[in-house]
């Protein structure tokens, strides 16, 4: 299996969610942030999580998780931020990495293998894209290593929005069921409705 790295942004300010930190928010019985790195170091032994600094809270959901926390100081320069900063962390040995968000609950250890094969089976030289079944284009997203250099001149909160569509000629695209790429919950609204309809999680 190909050497790869999996890097959960995880130092954004939750400002849409007010007094709230979607990152903490319970879901299986632990909170978010906590649930993806265990899904990723299921699929990983080099997980990279970005945090706002080394004793945020977040950082203690993730105690004795063999996870390597990076504090990103600039965090409020946007998600190019936590990219720039943990790209540069990202060993010479690794073949591909992951961009995880780690505000996604419906992604499931499954859905990451599936995307993993694919960018095996492609022999590491392809983008891969998770879409929802219906085709629309989500998360997470593999990059080939040799991609890495360019994340270094990211800016803003458009994430490595810049380096899919400059690459789209080498992109695969690969469905997962149902919504499990496309379900993000950035605000109160979205996480009510999100349990509504999700009452044993």
């Amino acid at each position: 299996m190909t050497q790869i790295t999996l890097v959960i942004p995880a130092a954004g300010a939750s400002r849409r969610m007010g007094d709230r930190d979607k990152l903490l928010e319970p879901v299986d019985g632990f909170p978010l942030l906590r649930g993806v790195a265990v899904r990723a170091l299921a699929v990983s032994d080099d997980v990279i999580v970005t945090l706002p600094s080394e004793t945020h809270p977040r950082a203690e959901v993730l105690d004795g998780l063999a996870v390597r926390q990076i504090a990103v100081p600039d965090a409020a320069d946007g998600m190019s931020a936590s990219l720039r900063h943990a790209a540069a962390a990202v060993s010479h040995e690794t073949e591909g990495v992951m961009i995880l968000p780690a505000d996604m609950p419906d992604l499931t250890e499954d859905d990451l293998r599936h995307v993993l094969q694919a960018f095996d089976d492609a022999s590491g030289e392809f983008l891969v894209q998770a879409t929802g079944a219906d085709g629309t284009p989500g998360h997470p997203v593999m990059f080939p290593a040799d991609l890495m250099p360019e994340f270094k001149s990211l800016t803003g909160d458009a994430g490595a929005r810049a380096i899919l569509q400059a690459n789209r000629h080498r992109l695969i695209r690969v469905a997962l069921p149902g919504e499990n790429a496309l379900t993000d919950l950035d605000t109160p609204g979205a996480w009510t409705l999100w349990r509504a309809n999700n009452p044993d999680r």
